[in-house]
């Protein structure tokens, strides 16, 4: 009789398993460390390079809280918040496009796609050509509008059965209508007014001020750890409402607090930058691409958004003869993937 033995890895199945996640888990800590060390690189080259390209040993001294001719001035009033601006926003929009996304199991469901940021742009562009309120007041509004905006969507695709293609369905047309809106008050508008609200347009660092960090900073700090600790129920919500439930998962309640979250970072960001294009979009694509399937990515979403803001603020600044504003090189960047991934959909007769 002859006897058939097993390799090591087939007799032992728990070792397979583990062996499986200790990789996806080593995969993941790589990427964090190496994501954050690209973050680190982009954020220290936003600070040195400019017209006046200074050394790295004056932009910490700046930082430290030294005196510096010239470099405490342009580092500390003009670099410095441009580039904290940068990483908070892309890490708000990355956290909100991937719970989004995960939530949804739908790549298009981002809050630029699915007219979120649109509708916080169309108040902010009202309240500076036609009420002529102050960037605070405009700010303050943008972060109303958009949280109504995200409110009518969602309530408008809980009519009849609940889907994420009905919420993107029903969010792009809400999208179109403040888009429109913003047109119609744009021929209104003087030419002058017209200059001031194009950062909401396209989204902008230009004319970041400490002063306007706060507010992001706070939710930032607050609703990103939110998320995070959420992670693993929306993970399991991705298996559907049936299994979530199944499995021990509130799904109502933990669907309307990561909307909550997801969609006030969405807004604060907006309500600081304008909207910037295809950010929130792109991030947890390019995230779950780089960290592997079956492990989390709304922690390596956060950090590829502020590399992808980051990295696209310093092509528009340095890489063309003229300046280009951050949304205009993220739209660049996003429309053929979003134009990809239409057709790859298309083609499924679904969603991807």
């Amino acid at each position: 009789m002859t006897l058939i033995t097993l390799p090591d890895d087939m007799a032992n199945p728990n070792a397979v398993v583990r062996s499986g996640r200790l990789r996806r888990e080593r995969r993941r800590t790589v990427a964090l460390v190496a994501l954050t060390t690209l973050a680190v690189i982009l954020f220290g080259t936003m600070l040195v390079l400019g017209n006046t390209i200074y050394p790295v040993s004056d932009v910490l001294a700046v930082l430290a809280g030294q005196q510096v001719p010239g470099a405490s001035f342009t580092v500390g009033t003009l670099r410095l918040p441009r580039a904290l601006t940068a990483v908070l926003a892309g890490i708000a929009f990355g956290v909100a496009g991937s719970t989004f996304q995960t939530m949804l199991r739908n790549p298009l469901a981002s809050p630029d796609v699915i007219g979120i940021t649109s509708g916080a742009s169309a108040a902010a562009v009202l309240s500076l050509v036609i009420l002529h309120w102050s960037s605070t007041a405009s700010m303050g509004l943008a972060l109303a509008a958009g949280i109504v905006t995200a409110v009518v969507i969602y309530l408008a695709a809980r009519g009849g059965e609940f889907t994420g293609g009905r919420l993107i369905l029903i969010g792009i047309g809400v999208g179109a209508m403040m888009d429109a809106l913003v047109a119609f008050l744009l021929v209104r508008a003087n030419v002058y007014d017209v200059a001031v609200a194009a950062r909401w347009m396209t989204g902008s660092l230009n004319g970041s001020r400490m002063e306007d960090i706060p507010p992001l900073a706070v939710a930032v700090i607050v609703l990103v750890p939110i998320v995070l600790l959420l992670g693993r129920d929306l993970r399991v919500l991705e298996l559907g409402d049936a299994t979530a439930t199944a499995l021990g998962v509130r799904v109502d309640r933990t669907r309307i607090l990561l909307v909550v979250a997801a969609v006030a970072l969405a807004c604060f960001a907006t309500a600081t930058t304008g909207p910037i294009a295809f950010v929130a979009f792109l991030a947890g694509p390019i995230a779950a691409r780089i960290v592997g399937p079956g492990t989390p990515v709304i922690l390596p979403a956060a950090l590829t958004g502020a590399c992808l803001v980051l990295a696209a603020d310093l092509l528009g600044q340095f890489a063309f003869d003229t300046k280009f504003p951050v949304g205009v090189i993220t739209g660049i960047l996003g429309a053929p993937y979003l134009i990809y991934l239409l057709i790859r959909t298309s083609r499924r007769g679904g969603s991807s």
